[in-house]
């Protein structure tokens, strides 16, 4: 196997181990501070529900991957580029408390390395994107946006 593949490898576990640190916490934090559940019963579940999510489907990751930045974009190194600004991010953010979506990360750092691959010729960094992914992550930010409103009035 080449030698950057099992970079990008390792790289990927530790963006992966990273989230876990993080963000797994937050999933159980509630009921383990409210006694719902005891803490060990409460990481099992977290674990099993956690797997079952990440096999289960892969529409957010075909959207993540094809959705965003032009494919013919994206090579070892601009992943190597993701996943280093994707870890960096994630133990900043850890170090001074700041709350992350690491999928937003990923994002960006996918579209700041495609950036990254053309240098500063800015021109060309408006063929990086690719625009249906971010008009339907537009769309479903103002649909929201929407029914909460009408949800909240409803309610209100």
């Amino acid at each position: 196997m080449e030698a950057g593949l099992l970079f990008v490898l390792f790289l990927v576990l530790m963006a992966e181990f990273i989230n876990g640190w993080t963000d797994a916490p937050n999933a159980i934090a509630t009921v383990v501070s409210t006694s719902v559940l005891p803490p060990r019963i409460a990481i099992m579940i977290a674990v099993v529900m956690n797997v079952a999510g990440a096999t289960s489907g892969t529409a957010v990751a075909a959207t993540i991957s094809k959705g965003f930045v032009n494919v013919s974009h994206i090579n070892l190194k601009t992943i190597a580029a993701a996943m280093i600004g994707l870890i960096l991010w994630g133990l900043i953010a850890a170090r001074n408390g700041y709350p992350i979506s690491k999928s937003h990360s990923l994002i960006a750092g996918l579209v700041g390395a495609g950036f990254g691959s053309h240098g500063l010729n800015v021109a060309a960094w408006i063929t990086t994107l690719l625009w249906s992914g971010w008009t339907a992550v537009a769309i479903g930010l103002l649909l929201n946006g929407v029914i909460l409103s009408l949800a909240m009035r409803t309610v209100i």
